[in-house]
């Protein structure tokens, strides 16, 4: 006999891993060998979220790990610093649908979730109104019609919170639809997952990406060379082979890779993984990221000193991102 209901589908390795992620400052201080320390909070809404995988990557005892650094909670967010908003790049004012923003001639960039595999204390996005903007949420078709509406648009740029946090169906469905418009040539995917949570590059995502009808650019977001151990190594050796471009964007970091010897192997590493360096953010002005500032003037003698030592397809492009400006700023002497 046949059942009338259709068994339940078992959660995949990437599904399992990103429910098994450390939320608690404590369990993970605790994991790390380090004793409680009495300066973490995390800001309500933004809690703790780190991949077990990803803290396995941090070192034992080191309070002063750079990975560690990047999604530890501490009560340096609660300082309010003149020029720090909730808002540093607009994106509020480039909204033009639900999960629309159109801020560069020739491309628009779609938020179609708020879900995230790790939370960045430095994140620019940390507080943006995704439940008001999410496009998934019954308003797929009004931001469809808004993309085929304008010829001018020939790439889509899928971003959030990571897509990739989006099931395979769901992803497809999405792209699909973007890839019946006619003047769409290009996709961008700008994911960290590959990075924090390897386990998301599976057969079916790759196969996936195959079959794809449009040149498609996997963005990935690495700061640090400790972060790409040999499962990430494998994940973007595979994307490579699927048939996308893959690029790094790096953000320059107090306390994490505010030195050229580390930016140098960064560069190193991602190259020998198949993925071009590409930005070098400083960092977007996010209220509550203060201690992660680096000095422009400090940002440029690194970009020196990472041309004397590497060929210029391995030096990323130093950026700031200007509300209202045409393009990415590109930063020079």
């Amino acid at each position: 006999m046949i059942s009338r209901n259709a068994p339940a589908r078992q959660p995949s390795g990437w599904q399992t891993a990103l429910a098994q992620a450390i939320t608690d400052p404590a369990e993970l201080l605790d994991y790390l060998g380090l004793p409680a320390a009495g300066r973490l909070r995390a800001r309500p809404g933004f809690a703790l979220r780190v991949p077990r995988g990803y803290a396995a990557r941090m070192g034992k005892g080191d309070p002063h790990d750079p990975l560690l650094r990047q999604v530890l909670p501490t009560t340096e967010e609660d300082s309010e610093v003149p020029g720090f908003a909730t808002d540093p790049v607009g994106d509020l004012q480039a909204v033009r649908g639900p999960g629309l923003l159109h801020k560069y001639q020739g491309r628009v960039l779609l938020v179609v979730t708020g879900a995230c595999a790790i939370h960045c204390r430095y994140c620019f996005r940390q507080h943006f109104p995704y439940g008001d903007s999410n496009p998934l949420k019954g308003r797929w078709g009004q931001t469809l019609e808004a993309v085929a509406a304008d010829p001018t648009i020939a790439e889509v740029i899928l971003s959030g919170g990571y897509p990739l946090t989006l099931t395979d169906d769901r992803l497809a469905g999405l792209v699909r639809d973007l890839c019946a418009i006619p003047h769409v040539r290009r996709l961008r995917l700008h994911t960290r997952l590959p990075i924090v949570l390897p386990e998301r590059v599976d057969p079916s995502l790759l196969a996936w990406l195959e079959g794809l009808t449009v040149p498609t650019a996997v963005v990935v977001h690495a700061n640090h060379p400790n972060e790409i151990d040999s499962p990430v190594a494998g994940a973007l050796a595979a994307l490579k082979a699927a048939g996308v471009t893959l690029l790094n964007q790096a953000v320059l970091l107090r306390g994490v890779n505010d030195d050229a010897a580390v930016l140098r192997r960064l560069s190193e590493r991602l190259f020998d993984a198949g993925v071009l360096p590409y930005y070098l953010h400083v960092l977007d002005k996010v209220r509550g990221t203060a201690h992660f500032d680096v000095p422009e003037a400090e940002a440029l003698r690194l970009v020196d000193a990472l041309q004397r030592f590497l060929p210029g397809y391995l030096v990323p492009r130093l950026v700031r991102e200007v509300p209202g400006a045409a393009h990415k700023v590109t930063l020079h002497r």
